[in-house]
């Protein structure tokens, strides 16, 4: 009977061992999803006396709110969130604001066992947790003037209103009312760095008008590979002008060589003809010296009349 108990106890014990893992693992290796805390509603939050930092004394998680930001210690890891519910986004030791670090043990609600013999009233030992090297980048972390201690600052009493379902789950519309409710501006440098980070809504902004900026873009290199190409269409006109030209001068040149040449032949075979059309409008004196004949015998016509008077006397 011993061994029929031992053997249905033992899943029930491997089973709450695999669930606990798994919640830590959710917590330390998916940062700015959950972490395995849950706050349905708005917490009761309290301010620490002397400190700028508020804390739930009801939740059940070391969870706090300073300079405009939720912390959280969870994991032996810091978390930090614009609303009370996450998502989450983890943070490093030397990322971790002062007055975080200087919160005392006794506000931690579930502290871890390292914190075991530690004054209840003084910070956690950082240094002696986290090694010289983080003591080292966060000199005199612990030593402050208790007298000037910064003002708190106004706890977001509009995400009351969300709650359960009403609870923003996408950062974009938490940053949306957030900026439309909250107008607080972190105050140190690293809840600033912090703040930036959990900020998706200018870094997307520009992402959106990124299709719009590559049409121009895109556009503009078009008009400038034309250009070129105009360019050097217009030359070739340019080179083929002169070629036209010079096969044209060629026949002016031989068209004077050719008249020259032609005169020697054409008297020949043309003046006779146009002599012969002319000759009716010359005068009677160039008309007899061009026909001797006619001349001839008007002299031989006149020269015999005298030859009959002369015989006609010796008669």
């Amino acid at each position: 009977m011993g061994y029929l108990y031992l053997f249905l106890a033992l899943p029930l014990l491997l089973g709450t061992a695999a669930t606990a893992s798994a919640q830590i693992s959710i917590g330390i290796a998916t940062p700015g999803l959950s972490i395995g805390i849950h706050v349905p509603v708005y917490p009761q939050l309290v301010r620490i006396p002397g400190y700028p930092v508020y804390y739930d004394p009801r939740a059940s998680s070391n969870y706090f709110f300073y300079d405009g930001l939720y912390w959280v210690f969870w994991g032996d890891n810091w978390y930090s969130s614009s609303w009370y519910n996450g998502p989450w986004r983890a943070v490093g030791p030397e990322y971790v604001p002062l007055f975080v670090l200087r919160i005392p043990v006794r506000y931690y609600r579930q502290p871890p066992s390292y914190f075991r013999g530690w004054r209840a009233d003084a910070p956690p030992r950082w240094g002696e947790h986290w090694g010289n090297d983080w003591q080292q980048r966060r000199p005199r972390w612990d030593q402050w003037n208790r007298r000037s201690v910064p003002a708190a600052a106004p706890l977001p009493d509009y995400q009351r209103r969300y709650s359960g379902a009403r609870y923003p789950q996408a950062v974009e519309q938490q940053q949306a009312i957030r900026s439309g409710n909250y107008r607080y501006q972190p105050r140190e440098a690293v809840t600033r760095q912090q703040f930036q980070q959990q900020a998706p809504a200018p870094v997307q902004a520009p992402r959106a008008q990124e299709p719009a900026r590559p049409q121009p873009r895109i556009a503009q290199p078009q008009p400038r590979e034309q250009h070129p190409q105009a360019e050097q269409q217009r030359p070739q006109p340019r080179t083929a002008q002169p070629q036209a030209q010079r096969p044209q001068a060629e026949p002016r040149r031989q068209a004077p060589v050719q008249q020259r040449e032609q005169p020697p032949v054409q008297p020949t075979h043309t003046q006779p003809e146009q002599q012969r059309q002319r000759q009716p409008a010359r005068p009677p004196a160039e008309a007899q010296r061009a026909h001797p004949e006619p001349q001839s015998q008007g002299r031989h016509n006149r020269a015999a009349p005298q030859e009959k008077d002369s015989r006609e006397n010796k008669n």
